[in-house]
């Protein structure tokens, strides 16, 4: 069976951690370029008026130059550790689920943070463990575009693909005002499901 090649993201989407969990193996692109308006700094949670942004903040260098996603630094200048934190806890302090993790996730948004890539990673790590899925993966050591040896998912980093695909209903804090909202920050599955979330993530039938 071929590995799973997919980029890292900021509290990847759903369909990201179904990739994962449904692969025996993953390879994350470390050496691609940066791309604007990706989960690469962004992911959706449900909040109280339906789907909500949270963005990172990044310094660009400007003059259209193209940077290596792992050379993006973060821009601390904004507050967004705390405004995106606040917005989690406004967002799940009601899910069933929210207190169990809390104390696992905090830590993500107390200290100050230079690389996005690095801090995804950092992510990653802790939703694997919340979620107890293994956390072995590789990193690509050089780009291409068509790799032959393994599954191309890095589709999944793009926030606004046209591709959608069907996704098994569960609740959620809102939904009783704003329906259901498929395919959000992992972030949304955990809080509500909680243990299940790897039976529910292995149970997709999505790739």
């Amino acid at each position: 069976m071929k590995a799973t090649l997919l980029h890292p993201m900021y509290f990847g989407s759903v369909e990201q951690y179904v990739a994962i969990a449904q692969s025996d193996t993953i390879v994350f692109e470390h050496q691609d370029n940066y791309q604007k308006q990706t989960y690469r700094n962004r992911s959706y949670i449900y909040g109280a008026n339906g789907k909500l942004l949270l963005t990172i903040p990044i310094k660009h260098i400007g003059n259209g130059t193209k940077q290596l996603y792992k050379n993006v630094r973060v821009e601390n200048e904004f507050p967004w550790q705390s405004i995106h934190w606040k917005s989690i806890q406004s967002a799940y302090r009601t899910s069933p689920f929210f207190e169990y993790y809390e104390d696992e996730m905090v830590h993500l948004f107390e200290k100050r943070k230079d690389f996005l890539l690095d801090f995804n990673y950092e992510c990653m790590e802790v939703i694997f463990d919340c979620l107890q899925l293994s956390s072995s993966y590789t990193k690509t050591k050089d780009y291409k575009k068509d790799p032959e040896d393994l599954n191309d998912m890095r589709i999944l980093v793009n926030s606004k693909k046209q591709e959608t695909h069907k996704l098994e209903t569960y609740i959620q804090v809102f939904s009783d005002k704003h329906g259901f909202i498929p395919n959000l920050s992992i972030l949304d599955l955990l809080f509500n499901e909680g243990t299940n979330a790897l039976t529910y993530l292995e149970n997709q039938s999505i790739f």
